[in-house]
């Protein structure tokens, strides 16, 4: 399977927007609201991403010949807020 930096960058792009999304706006709605729908979805988007991430920077780590500490740094960024953005900016 090969995948291309651009695709990457797309994929790291939404799943950090995605993440942002969730924490910033499903979450306060869910557990201010009581609104839990937006949760199920975005949620949803965001695992979806999130392991296409992960599955991502494994593929870059092989396209690119990161180092092994590369890759837990990149895997890293994809659990916090901006992290991908970091990662995208440093490593591609």
């Amino acid at each position: 399977m090969d995948i291309s930096v651009k695709t990457f960058k797309i994929v790291s792009t939404l799943e950090a927007i995605s993440f942002l999304v969730l924490l910033g706006i499903a979450m306060p709605l869910k557990y201010i609201w009581d609104m839990p729908q937006m949760v199920r979805v975005v949620g949803m988007a965001h695992g979806i991403l999130f392991i296409a991430y992960i599955i991502g920077a494994y593929l870059m780590k092989e396209k690119l010949n990161w180092s092994w500490g590369t890759l837990a740094i990149v895997m890293l960024c994809s659990v916090l807020p901006f992290g991908p953005f970091y990662a995208e900016k440093k490593y591609l």
